[in-house]
């Protein structure tokens, strides 16, 4: 590894910001409100909250604590514990990889849709006209004008993973601009991201809070908001709820990927990271509750219009079959008349009633959406329907590549700070050396613009990270503890802060983290085997929806090889070493005998 002078953070704060603009992403805006709608609002934060401290917070302080003692990348970091540990910061890296191939596809896709706002009415607001002028596209009838936009017009999507198509060429040219902009993010290594951070941790906070004002004063927004809040204290007794908090914890600070061990290692010996590491993990989650607030108040103001629009349909209906004055029913008592014409015209009532839909607020709160639907067809939904729609439009997915592009950051540093402590990489300039790694995944990463490349994005987010992520910070912690040596550890980190860490963290390190690391991968593990063949959704045009497909059998492979190729760094590596090493000392033995005869 190279010796050389490393850089440094020029102050605390660049540091901060790094893991705040990393941690914070797209997860925190789409992933935990959808948690929060599926297990009972307001209770779900009491497990989210208990795993933060038992799990999230300790491993989030280790990990900052070995980089910043090593002063080394993953790769670097681990081998200097022990050589044979060499795969584990090898296995970072090749995850860290995968997620750079897909992640900037989505900031392509956000700047697909930022280009499309500037336009008097947003593509996504209503149905194209058909080649004929006689009236809508037939697929854009069938779905919704935000679905057809996105999976036609954005994606251009194939009915199938097996059906290949094209690139689109549109989002490859986003594609290449969403890997430019990375590229000018890192140029110059850690003295480029000091300066970007400032802007991408800070600005969707701004915006976040400028939707917050909008949406509590939509129509429909307090309901939403209440939603959130009232807890369903049953679903505390859903094992699965604790899981996913758990899970939702571990992957929104982005533990495991090497990220936050690059960035530490750049680091002053002396960073009180104690303090930094509790304060990032603080903002992380308060962030998640704080962007939910905003969701759900969105999400009240779509669902209150989904619902009145239901009741003015009924309405409709009512008074065209019983030839009723106009104004005698309103969308507040339909209900009432309802049950009054019930009584009244029983007979009549009977047959319209195929006619008449269930109308309920409830159902429509309820209705759980994650990932790419919830950015990118929910928000546009509601967008669409606000007044100077364009603005928002603008705002929200300016919000969205700030998120997706300061987790970039982390992503692609945690690749390219372990390459850089090889000597052999350490005398290529930053500017060309960043350049190659962002041009590699540039072009293999191509493949997702292509109109199947949607289900193989899906499957990398699916699979590329999950189980070597579990694996990874399992390792990690069982070797801290109990091969590195707890006592140890204290000793480093006494030389770094001036004080030995308390009994909270030598307990959770040294039980409660690993007990849960271990849960955590057997849940995921079971769930594989009895969820049967892995399954995806595919685009139906005909239909206008989304249905249930088996991946074929090359998917299969793909999916073993996605989760086995990073993991099986670790033993290989370990392997490779023992072989080395007994090879070395043969070599040394057979020498040693040669001497001795020729003495």
């Amino acid at each position: 590894m190279a010796k050389d002078a490393r850089d440094n953070w020029k102050n605390p704060t660049e540091f901060v910001l790094a893991c705040v603009s990393y941690a914070v992403g797209l997860g925190n805006v789409w992933r935990f409100p959808y948690l929060c709608q599926m297990h009972g609002g307001g209770g779900f934060l009491i497990p989210y909250l208990l795993m933060l401290f038992l799990e999230g917070v300790p491993l989030f302080y280790l990990e900052l604590a070995i980089g910043q003692k090593m002063r080394l990348g993953s790769i670097g970091a681990w081998t200097a514990i022990s050589p044979y540990l060499g795969g584990l910061g090898l296995a970072s890296v090749v995850t860290s990889l995968y997620l750079c191939l897909y992640y900037n596809i989505i900031n392509a896709w956000s700047f697909w849709y930022l280009f499309h706002s500037f336009q008097p009415v947003l593509p996504w607001a209503a149905c194209p006209v058909n080649s004929n002028r006689t009236g809508p596209i037939e697929e854009c009838e069938r779905a919704t004008p935000t679905q057809y936009f996105f999976y036609r017009e954005t994606l251009n999507i194939s009915p199938s993973i097996q059906e290949n198509g094209s690139i689109h060429t549109g989002q490859a040219l986003c594609f290449l601009l969403a890997w430019l902009i990375t590229y000018l993010f890192i140029v110059r290594g850690v003295k480029s991201t000091g300066k970007v951070v400032y802007f991408t941790a800070t600005f969707p906070y701004v915006v976040l809070f400028i939707y917050l004002i909008r949406g509590i004063t939509l129509h429909g927004a307090i309901n939403g908001v209440k939603y959130m809040f009232t807890p369903k204290m049953e679903e505390l007794s859903n094992p699965t709820t604790w899981i996913n908090a758990a899970t939702q914890i571990f992957f929104s600070l982005g533990l495991g990927f090497g990220s936050l061990i690059a960035f530490a290692s750049y680091n002053q010996y002396h960073n009180n990271f104690e303090h930094q590491a509790i304060i990032v993990s603080l903002i992380n989650s308060g962030t998640s509750i704080f962007s939910s607030v905003v969701t759900f108040a969105i999400y009240g103001f779509k669902a209150t219009l989904n619902y009145e629009n239901c009741l003015e349909r009924t309405r409709i209906v009512l008074l065209n079959t019983f030839s009723l004055a106009e104004d005698s029913i309103t969308i507040d008592n339909v209900f009432e008349w309802i049950g009054k014409l019930n009584k009244t015209y029983p007979e009549q009532f009977a047959e319209l009633s195929c006619k008449l839909e269930d109308c309920n607020l409830e159902s429509e709160l309820s209705t759980a959406v994650e990932g790419t639907g919830l950015a990118f067809i929910v928000y546009s939904e509601a967008i669409k329907n606000m007044p100077l729609s364009q603005l928002w439009s603008v705002l929200y997915f300016v919000m969205l590549l700030l998120l997706g592009m300061g987790s970039m950051l982390g992503n692609i540093t945690a690749i390219i700070t372990p390459l850089r402590d090889f000597k052999v990489l350490s005398c290529i300039s930053d500017e060309i050396f960043n350049g190659v790694v962002c041009l590699v995944c540039l072009l293999l990463g191509l493949g997702f613009t292509t109109s199947s490349g949607n289900y193989w994005f899906t499957m990398f987010n699916d699979y590329g990270a999950t189980f070597s992520l579990l694996f990874i910070v399992l390792i990690e912690v069982i070797t801290v503890s109990y091969f590195y040596g707890i006592k140890r550890f204290d000793k480093d980190i006494e030389d770094m802060l001036g004080h030995r860490p308390n009994w909270f963290w030598k307990i959770m390190w040294a039980g409660v983290s690993p007990l849960l690391l271990i849960g955590l991968l057997l849940f995921y593990v079971i769930n594989i085997i009895q969820g049967g063949i892995p399954t995806y959704q595919a685009w139906n045009k005909d239909l206008g929806k989304s249905e249930q497909m088996e991946y074929p059998l090359f998917g299969l492979v793909f999916i073993g090889l996605l989760s086995v190729s990073s993991v099986s760094c670790v033993p290989l590596t370990a392997l490779y070493v023992f072989w080395q090493r007994r090879k070395h000392a043969q070599r040394h033995k057979q020498q040693c005998t040669v001497n001795t005869v020729a003495a």
